[in-house]
């Protein structure tokens, strides 16, 4: 492909160390993707936007996220790898991200995780991720299932329905030097039987979003209340990813949310999209993920969230008529 050397622009953004590195690795994934992605090239020009005058990063056309379920969006003459798949609700059309190198996701998440938690080989992660598993093409369960063996940890491991064998796993681990990440759907979560809150104690809990219909949907807050009185913690970690992304942002507690140097989270004005809000004032979450070079890295997302001014960021609920997400998307 043309105007650009791919193997030195991912070097690149995985050594992004300021705003300046960032700014230019988005003109240059802009032009990139101008030239070799025909459906974005279409969307920016009916956009009117002229593509040699982008000259601020929210000059940026972001393709909105539904051109996923009914456009082939991949560069040039790229072939996928593998082809994810979002979970939708049933009968729902389903996002189709194809992903041509599996290589820069697999460097993206494993970064990201290193970037927030430290060394994998510290952890060993428990996954109960029920409806995750019973479908095929999730994103999230090829990213935790590679967590899982980056871990090195015979004890690492997913669940299904077999709580009883993932509860004796959590007691067991109660001795070891390894910290512990049970990473699991909300309604998972909230459905596992806790019979003894001492056995979660100094575990870390994470949850990836998504009721599924299995519960009435809570606000993050009621989530995370819930949760912590559930197993007897002082914050719930949180991970904000979709299908549609090859890269993840990470909370710690609260709900607040933090993305690596080469993801960035803008707030649009949810009635005009070519505005942007200040940190403080809540909106339409844009996102830009450099790591999406050969699908898009400039998404238009539905997810309604609030900017602050370190660049953390809350998510704070889905627009109207827009699909369930498995991705943290709780209406407040």
């Amino acid at each position: 492909m043309n105007t650009m050397n791919i193997k030195s622009y991912i070097q690149d953004i995985f050594s992004i160390s300021n705003q300046n590195q960032f700014e230019a690795l988005c003109f240059k994934a802009f032009d990139f993707q101008y030239k070799n992605n025909p459906v974005y090239r279409k969307y920016v020009n009916l956009c009117k936007k002229n593509q040699n005058k982008i000259d601020e990063i929210m000059d940026i056309p972001f393709l909105p996220i539904e051109f996923f379920k009914n456009h082939r969006i991949i560069t040039g003459k790229s072939q996928e790898q593998i082809t994810f798949l979002s979970s939708g609700t049933t009968g729902s059309v389903q996002s189709k991200h194809y992903v041509a190198d599996l290589d820069i996701y697999r460097s993206s998440f494993l970064k990201g995780f290193q970037l927030f938690y430290g060394n994998i080989q510290e952890f060993v992660i428990l996954a109960l991720l029920p409806n995750y598993l019973e479908r095929s093409g999730s994103s999230l369960v090829f990213m935790v299932e590679e967590l899982i063996r980056q871990t090195n940890s015979p004890h690492s491991g997913f669940y299904l329905y077999n709580h009883t064998d993932l509860l004796e796993k959590i007691d067991f681990l109660q001795s070891s030097s390894k910290k512990v990440l049970l990473i699991g759907v909300s309604y998972a979560l909230l459905d596992l039987p806790v019979v003894k809150r001492e056995v979660f104690k100094g575990v870390w809990i994470m949850e990836t979003g998504g009721m599924k219909g299995k519960r009435k949907e809570m606000t993050k807050k009621e989530l995370h209340t819930a949760l912590c009185e559930k197993f007897g913690v002082g914050e719930i970690h949180s991970e904000y990813g979709m299908t549609e992304l090859l890269s993840q942002a990470y909370s710690k507690g609260k709900g607040i949310f933090q993305t690596p140097p080469w993801m960035k989270i803008l707030i649009r004005d949810t009635y005009d999209p070519y505005s942007y809000h200040p940190a403080g004032k809540s909106g339409g979450i844009n996102v830009i993920d450099l790591a999406n070079i050969y699908s898009c890295p400039f998404i238009e997302t539905k997810d309604i969230g609030k900017l602050y001014h370190n660049n953390t960021f809350e998510v704070l609920g889905r627009f109207d008529n827009s699909d369930i997400r498995g991705c943290n998307l709780l209406v407040n």
